[in-house]
């Protein structure tokens, strides 16, 4: 990666309710304080959010049918299970959780991916802002880590792996400001709690007087405090991207699946801690707290490794039923799961816990034949080699940044309308070999893309003005199968809008909600937000994101009970092309038509 171009026993259950509707379009602006619902209307007391990245619907539809009797099937029977739940595009970890925290969009959020370009901020170790040039990477991975090859992240503690729940629950004590971009009006560092333009539920949550905790795979992960910087009280993130298992060992934590297995085990104990009323460290009783959960990685990454510990990785050649590491992947997640609704159990708190199982995203292709790797680095060095033959006089490369998984965003040194339709036509343009499955050499066309927003239309793409100074200036979506990697040793990747990217479960099980069953409507993964706050009792309308895109919660009845229900706006209708003759969103639900971001709600980092 260059400094400019990344590529690329059964267990007892509960009842639960909810209903489905469809995200709503236009911005309201309005200010809500968190309350509970009236006297007597019974709400939960804590909600287990789990995200099992990678997990697709299919995936977790399959492993039911073909496991009755496992902890899986048992939470989806007994709960809601949204078949038709989306992601928002691009299809990242980092969008995806803020999200499912937030009830936002990247438009709303300001968040597209975890590594990105803001045209406004200053580089990283910027001193004098007065004389520095605007133009900044956004690191927020595995990079802003003090150390990031110690899965403490330089916290420096003893004995590690094993020691690591001692880590700090405060991980923005492990974050490097040196590697962070600087803002321009105030010439400091901007970490990724200022960067998040709204508020999560962890901070109604602690207004409210609720414990949170959470669990995820880099400090970075303090974004989910909100601008508050303080929403989450007991934050744990052990480096995923560490020597694993020790300092200095060849791997990491996601080049061997048992290794991520190890690693995510770590998590398990965490939240299962706190389910015991302890802090995840399980040293410090605390009580058990109103928000908590973690991410799981084992499936991500059991679906992109070619192989690993002598198992075959991805799917069979049906692209539907797993192999036979991803298998006993979803074994390993079955087993976590059930070990937390047993800790529930234990405690005697499954009538008062709701637990919600989703993805931040998913992976493509599923289908083994379907793979084209290509690398990129070599078009966005073709693209700029263009730009400068075709302008001599340009003093500076056209390509500013590009982050490219299976979908690539790009930011241009030159925004304008001539230089981005030069973007967007060179790639539509570019043909080259890329290699398949089995690393035969394979041809490719249109740089892998189907589809290329640039300029206006990629801002309008994702609902912001044109020229913000976060939005990448060419937005393209990959032909199926495409993966961006110089080498061989991913078969799946995502990040971008392709429907097995963002097709992931949504089930909603236990508590105080009493339906079970099935629901095929489109939901969307940032209705999951307001869904956590109306289960506690809290206003959904005290999220800034819920205010600006009229994000619907999974349980109108319970809103319209205590009055909660936003009024809806304007629906953008799948397959209608805006009032400008764009197109909307690739997949119905795929986010909400807005108008230009509100500034009443926004942090002053650009």
């Amino acid at each position: 990666m260059s400094a400019h171009h990344r590529s690329g026993a059964r267990p007892k259950l509960f009842p639960i309710a909810a209903l489905c509707i469809g995200l709503v379009a236009a911005v309201a602006v309005a200010t809500a304080s968190a309350k509970g619902g009236p006297k007597g209307q019974p709400v939960d007391q804590h909600v287990l959010l789990i995200s099992v990245d990678g997990l697709h619907q299919s995936d977790l539809s399959y492993y039911v049918k073909t496991h009755p009797s496992s902890a899986l099937a048992v939470l989806t029977e007994q709960g809601m299970d949204f078949t038709h739940a989306q992601t928002p595009v691009p299809s990242d970890s980092f969008p995806g959780m803020v999200a499912q925290v937030t009830g936002g969009n990247p438009a709303s959020t300001g968040v597209y991916y975890d590594d990105t370009w803001n045209h406004e901020l200053l580089p990283a170790g910027t001193t004098n802002c007065a004389a520095a040039s605007p133009g900044a990477e956004v690191t927020f991975f595995e990079q802003a880590d003090l150390n990031q090859h110690s899965i403490d992240a330089g916290q420096g503690l003893s004995g590690l792996p094993d020691s690591i729940l001692l880590m700090t629950g405060n991980p923005t004590t492990l974050i490097d400001p040196s590697q962070l971009p600087v803002d321009p009006a105030t010439c400091k560092p901007v970490y990724p709690h200022e960067y998040l333009k709204v508020n999560t539920i962890f901070e109604v949550a602690r207004s409210a007087g609720l414990r949170t905790a959470w669990s995820d795979k880099h400090p970075a992960y303090e974004i989910l405090n909100g601008p508050s910087g303080t929403g989450v009280q007991d934050l744990f993130t052990p480096e995923i991207n560490s020597d694993a298992p020790t300092s200095g060992s060849p791997n990491d934590w996601t080049t061997d699946n048992a290794l991520t297995e190890q690693y995510d085990s770590y998590k398990v104990q965490a939240v299962i801690n706190e389910i015991d009323g302890f802090d995840h460290s399980g040293t410090t009783a605390v009580g058990t707290p109103g928000i908590f959960g973690m991410n799981f990685q084992t499936v991500s990454t059991a679906e992109k490794l070619p192989s690993s510990d002598g198992l075959k990785g991805g799917y069979l050649a049906d692209g539907v039923t797993p192999g036979p590491l991803l298998s006993r992947a979803l074994d390993f997640v079955n087993a976590k799961v059930g070990a937390m609704m047993e800790a529930i159990d234990a405690r005697g708190l499954q009538e008062s816990t709701t637990i919600i199982l989703s993805a931040k995203h998913g992976q493509s292709p599923d289908t083994p034949s379907a793979l084209t790797r290509i690398p990129d680095g070599p078009i966005i060095e073709a693209l700029d080699e263009a730009w400068a033959s075709a302008h001599p006089s340009a003093t500076a490369p056209l390509v500013a940044f590009s982050v490219d998984d299976d979908g690539m965003l790009i930011w241009l040194n030159d925004r304008s309308l001539e230089a981005t339709q030069f973007a967007k036509e060179f790639l539509l343009n570019h043909s080259g070999t890329g290699n398949d499955i089995n690393g035969q050499p394979r041809p490719y066309s249109a740089s892998g893309l189907s589809k290329v927003y640039a300029g206006r239309k990629a801002a309008r793409y994702f609902g912001v003005e044109s020229g913000d100074p976060r939005v990448p200036d060419v937005f393209g979506i990959s032909q199926y199968g495409v993966v961006y990697t110089g080498k061989q040793g991913k078969i799946a990747e995502h990040g971008g809008a392709n429907p097995q990217d963002r097709d992931v479960p949504l089930v909603v099980s236990g508590g105080v909600v009493d339906r079970h069953g099935a629901v095929a409507a489109r939901v969307e993964t940032t209705q999951i937000a307001p869904t956590i706050l109306s289960l506690l009792g809290l206003d959904p309308r005290s999220l800034q994101a819920v205010q600006l895109e009229h994000t619907r919660a999974l349980t109108p009845l319970r809103w319209e009970r205590r009055g909660l229900a936003p009024a809806a706006g304007p629906r953008l209708t799948a397959g209608a092309n805006r009032r400008d003759g764009t197109p909307p969103p690739p997949e119905p639900c795929a986010w909400s038509s807005r108008s230009p971001t509100n500034t009443a709600h926004e942090r002053s980092v650009p």
